[in-house]
């Protein structure tokens, strides 16, 4: 008997079309999921993203999964989710869309759109995103636009102009998916997304910020990014526009790697980095970006964009960071105590490598400011009152601590607070010295 092959043994599009439906039910392998099959209808398909990426032999081990069935998708989610004791969320109750979600697992139902299956496979956005799978029985993928091939071609393309119009989304999701998986747009599909641009105007900000993230993630994301930006994509929605592709031409992975940033942190920093430079405070506003996110971005382009100043290009000139005035210098590691990573794409390599391996340190006190003392203490043990002064106190030992100016301890930490409030009070005297700034 042919063993068909687990995910990690890669893809399955060689296998002979009988043999492929078992195959992609080993790669999928329903009796791990915490729905049953067998208690969705008997005209149930797995469809979309999940039965493409088993072909490519690419699957998550948690991948979301999209099923077609004939009825109401809606009320049936609903019924599964109060029998497995999983939730339920109303995606579109119009086309009758639902997600149901159980143990950490997404299960999107929606009903079939037309008469019958191919019908509503042939409404899909490109060919390899409308292979069908019956999840009951044995039978093999049900293929009637060309995917299968399109896969084996590693080309992207669109089922029709009107089906891109249709969700003008998939405008940008065709690019997004091109990048993710490595393959080349159709010519006719490029034809149609670019044509097709300003559709795009029209979806929800929230729903192309999404693709853009899922986009800025993906390893070759820059390019991708670039792309979008050559097609005229975001001119709707005040993108950078063609001054980014610089920027974007240093964040790839191998850039990351040279400038020292180890995988994890270039999983974070890359997309965050590239996402700065393509969009600006009117953008993340239009896209509705959550504050967290326009704040990381509006820090991380500032310092950016100061340390790039005297560069003229996307690399900063080598000590850019250490060159900065001890303010400023205190002031960028308090707004990145996260987000260091991503400015360090744009440092020179000499300077990028030794600041993150300062940055991983928590105890460095300049790449993690804080004073050696907190405000509690200090008003114990010094008497002082809540105020502007206390908060001058703290900021005075943060800054001693972080330029190596303070001894280790309490004790040293106490004299020099002593040391300061005494240099203020003589400040404050009647003929004492002229005002000026505290050090």
């Amino acid at each position: 008997m042919h063993i068909p092959p687990s995910p990690a043994q890669g893809p399955i599009l060689s296998w002979e079309p009988s043999l492929q439906g078992a195959a992609l039910r080993a790669a999928l392998n329903p009796e791990a999921w915490p729905l049953q099959a067998s208690l969705l209808p008997q005209d149930a398909h797995l469809v979309g993203g999940a039965v493409r990426d088993a072909l490519l032999g690419r699957l998550k081990p948690r991948p979301d999964l999209d099923l077609v069935v004939a009825g109401d998708a809606v009320a049936l989610a609903r019924q599964l989710a109060q029998r497995c004791g999983g939730s339920c969320v109303v995606l579109d109750a119009e086309r009758s869309i639902a997600r149901l979600v159980l143990q950490g697992w997404c299960f999107d139902l929606a009903r079939r759109m037309g008469e019958n299956l191919l019908q509503d496979l042939r409404r899909r956005d490109y060919s390899i995103n409308a292979i069908a799978l019956p999840l009951l029985g044995d039978g093999g993928p049900i293929d009637p636009c060309g995917g299968l091939e399109d896969l084996r071609r590693g080309e992207l393309r669109a089922l029709g102009e009107a089906n891109l119009q249709a969700d003008p989304l998939r405008l940008l999701r065709g690019v997004r998916l091109a990048c993710e998986l490595g393959f080349r747009l159709e010519p006719q599909t490029l034809r149609w997304i670019q044509q097709q641009r300003q559709r795009l105007r029209a979806v929800a900000g929230e729903r192309v910020l999404a693709e853009l993230e899922k986009l800025a993630s993906a390893p070759a994301g820059a390019a991708g990014l670039a792309q979008t930006l050559e097609l005229g994509l975001l001119e709707g929605w005040q993108g950078e526009g063609r001054q980014a592709l610089p920027l974007l031409q240093v964040l790839h992975p191998a850039a990351a790697r040279a400038n020292g940033l180890e995988p994890k942190e270039a999983a974070v920093a890359l997309p965050l980095a590239r996402l700065a430079a393509l969009l600006g405070t009117e953008s993340l506003l239009a896209l509705r970006a959550s504050r967290r996110l326009q704040q990381r971005i509006t820090r991380l382009r500032r310092w950016r964009d100061r340390l790039l100043g005297l560069s003229g290009s996307a690399r900063a000139l080598p000590g850019a960071l250490a060159g900065l005035p001890e303010g400023q210098r205190l002031a960028l590691h308090r707004e990145l105590p996260e987000d260091l990573p991503a400015l360090a794409l744009h440092l020179d390599p000499s300077e990028a490598i030794p600041s993150l391996r300062r940055w991983r340190d928590p105890t460095d006190g300049l790449f993690h400011p804080r004073a050696p003392l907190d405000g509690a203490s200090l008003m114990r043990e010094l008497g002082l009152a809540a105020g502007p002064p206390l908060g001058e106190l703290l900021a005075h030992l943060s800054a001693e601590r972080a330029f190596g100016r303070l001894a280790e301890g309490p004790q040293a930490a106490l004299v020099a607070a002593r040391r300061w409030l005494a240099s203020r009070q003589e400040r404050s005297r009647p003929g004492g010295p002229a005002d000026g700034p505290m050090t």
